[in-house]
């Protein structure tokens, strides 16, 4: 799952969706110096993680992409799995792509102050670029994939990329069709066991 994802699976609450956004920049106990809620975005952006890395049917998707991308296969993945999302947005959520996405933005601008200091500084690149939007074409996921290269060093050739969703679309996309309702019921059941623990 990558940030479209992370973040629909957040449900309504912003402090949350804020703290799944950023919990790839928070490590170890390091998420009890936010704010509860984003702790617990960032302890739900955990648990996605680890439900998908051992899900069987993202180990199949993430071994089709294994001899083209090698250990970046994943990260091949989870890009694809935020197009499909966005493809297919309204069948999963009740408002467009693009009034979700830009009031994401938003939540983002008004916590700024709490953001990682590494998301801050891609804050307005990320927003100006309409990132969340971008995924619903394989344009908008080459340039993904292109900052990626750029700025954290993740070797994914376009091209390639192209190629390889041209001949397994079909197939991942049904991966993609049966197991996110699956990662939907997961952070469902979280969120709600937050929402107790919170009013005790």
């Amino acid at each position: 799952m990558n940030y479209l994802a992370h973040i629909f699976l957040s449900g309504d609450d912003r402090w949350i969706q804020v703290g799944n956004f950023v919990g790839d920049g928070v490590k170890g106990r390091n998420y009890r110096h936010y704010p509860l809620k984003m702790q617990q975005g960032i302890l739900l952006h955990r648990s996605i993680d680890r439900f998908a890395d051992t899900h069987a049917l993202i180990r199949e998707a993430v071994g089709m992409g294994r001899g083209v991308f090698g250990r970046y296969a994943g990260v091949v993945n989870d890009i694809l799995f935020d197009h499909f999302l966005a493809i297919d947005f309204q069948r999963y959520a009740t408002l467009p792509l693009r009034r979700f996405a830009w009031r994401f933005y938003a939540a983002l601008l008004w916590r700024y102050r709490y953001l990682p200091e590494r998301f801050q500084h891609f804050l307005w690149h990320f927003i100006l670029t309409d990132r969340l939007c971008a995924y619903a074409s394989l344009d908008g996921v080459c340039r993904s994939l292109e900052i990626m290269n750029r700025y954290r060093g993740v070797p994914v050739e376009s091209e390639k990329v192209l190629e390889f969703v041209h001949l397994n679309e079909a197939c991942l996309r049904e991966i993609f069709r049966v197991f996110f309702p699956e990662i939907q019921q997961m952070c469902n059941r979280q969120i709600d066991m937050m929402k107790y623990e919170s009013n005790l």
